[in-house]
């Protein structure tokens, strides 16, 4: 082997000697491999076995790529994201002396190399790109640092269709690598030449793999220093990730809704509805009275149909106001007892009506004739029933002849008859008292008058009871008293007496 190239790969191997060989017999993929020969003298995974004794197709080493490619990849997958410091790429040389004789130096020229995350190497980092070798300058071992972090290494060639290369780069792109070393530290969040320094920051997933400073977070945090949790509604790697729009925030790390859902929502993922007529924050809240017993909103406890007859407010929890009852509380109160209110679902008066009023919900005033408390009082001898007060009885506009009081149900006192008892009886027999209604004496009149109210006095000519004796011979023909016949002047010639029926 020339003696430049084994200074070359004596000089990277005294700096590599502190970091581990990553890519060693990891899986290995390229993109075309050759069909010629045996798959197993061909194939990917020979640039990771550790050997690089025999850098020619024979030997069973080294990588080999289909003929007239356009694109040549081959990666290496470290299984875990890694701190690397450099790789060491050994190229094919057909164990012949390395220079312009050599026809592999036209097919490592304009070579690529990136380290991602994924197998696509635009989302990872390109750490070289050839620009300035040519057949005569570009060694077979070439050592690239590149202090990054990633899972794959990925080397890539293209001999594009449009596109003008150096005379020296061959037509077709190859891949053909005997060995590639990947030097890293192989658990993540330590750094330093021996792998053992902690990354300074507690929260950083991967450090610079010399300096120590933080080249990415654990998941969850974020910051220069990943001292910041995720903001509020994100989580995991670079905080990209978003909670479930269901979650009450999550946790920063994994999303799980470990603090968790928002109103309305259950379960451990929070992609459950509250059920059972529950609603809010940890499904704790039982909806209100909705209207046929309708399920409320999951999530603010709105009954969308409306409430139940007796309740009101968007959650239909609270009683209709004072006063009103019903559907919508669009109906007013009846009169109950003592002012108080009436049930606000039907409306009830739970203790009664106040006097004056009926019904189950005391709507309906008393009954002609009726008043009082549940109706139960009579009306007096009111001049028109219409006008006995339903509440108190009061005739409103007066009493029936022989009757007074507001009520008029007191009978005139004796001696007294008529409308507001303001007549006086007439000449009842034996001062009996006469009807209080019209007057009338029921047992007749005392002697001396006739008529039913016995004011009348007996006609010219009569008295005594009934009127029905005959006056004597007064003198002058002057009536006789009309209460015994006593002739008051005397009598005719020939009589005498006091009634005058006596002769000479």
């Amino acid at each position: 082997m020339h003696t430049g190239i084994l200074l070359l790969i004596f000089g990277f191997l005294t700096s590599s000697l502190a970091y581990e060989n990553l890519a060693l017999r990891k899986p290995a993929h390229q993109e075309y491999q050759y069909t010629g020969l045996d798959a197993s003298l061909t194939e990917a995974n020979n640039a990771v076995d550790g050997l690089k004794s025999d850098l020619s197709v024979w030997g069973g080493q080294c990588v080999i790529s289909e003929n007239n490619k356009q694109t040549a990849t081959w990666w290496v997958n470290l299984t875990s994201i890694l701190s690397i410091h450099h790789v060491t790429i050994y190229y094919r040389t057909g164990n012949a002396i390395w220079g312009l004789s050599n026809g592999f130096t036209l097919r490592f020229l304009g070579f690529s190399l990136y380290i991602s995350n994924t197998t696509d190497k635009t989302q990872g980092t390109l750490c070289f790109k050839d620009s300035t070798y040519a057949s005569n300058t570009i060694p077979p071992v070439v050592n690239v640092t590149c202090p990054t972090h990633g899972q794959y290494v990925i080397y890539y060639n293209e001999r594009l269709p449009g596109f003008t290369y150096p005379s020296d780069y061959s037509t077709n792109a190859f891949n053909e690598l005997c060995e590639v070393e990947v030097y890293g530290c192989p658990v993540p969040g330590f750094y330093g030449s021996t792998c053992s320094i902690p990354c300074p920051d507690v929260n950083c997933r991967y450090c610079h793999i010399e300096t120590g400073i933080c080249q990415g977070c654990k998941p969850g945090y974020q910051g220069h220093r990943c001292e910041l949790a995720c903001d509020y509604g994100f989580y995991g790697q670079n905080c990209a990730l978003n909670c479930i729009s269901t979650c009450d925030g999550c946790n920063n790390i994994n999303g799980v809704c470990d603090s968790g859902c928002q109103s309305g929502w259950k379960g451990v993922d929070c992609s459950e509805t509250c059920e059972n007529r529950a609603y809010g924050k940890s499904c704790n809240s039982t909806c209100g009275h909705c209207l046929a017993n309708s399920v409320c909103n999951h999530v603010n406890g709105v009954c969308s149909t409306g409430c139940d007859a007796g309740y009101q407010g968007d959650v239909c929890k609270e009683h209709c106001d004072m006063g009103k009852y019903g559907i919508g509380c669009s109906k007013t109160c009846g009169v109950c007892l003592n002012n108080e209110t009436c049930y606000h679902i039907n409306g009830t008066c739970l203790r009664g009506c106040a006097p004056g009023y009926k019904g189950i919900e005391c709507t309906d005033v008393c009954d002609k004739g009726t008043f009082g408390f549940e109706c139960n009082d009579t009306c007096g001898q009111c001049t028109d029933q219409n006008d006995c007060h339903h509440i108190n009885g009061t005739c409103v506009t007066g009493c029936e002849a022989g009757y007074i009081g507001h009520l008029c149900k007191t009978a005139c006192v004796h001696g007294t008859y008529g409308i507001d008892c303001n007549h006086t009886c007439g000449n009842c027999h034996n001062q009996d008292n006469c009807d209080h209604v019209n007057g009338t004496c029921l047992s007749g009149c005392n002697p001396g008058y006739i008529g039913d109210i016995c004011k009348t006095r007996c006609n010219f000519g009569s008295y005594g009871l009934n009127c029905k004796k005959v006056c004597g011979h007064c003198l002058d023909e002057q009536t006789c008293d009309h209460t015994n016949g006593t002739c008051l002047n005397g009598c005719d010639p020939g009589y005498f007496g006091d009634l005058c029926i006596t002769g000479k």
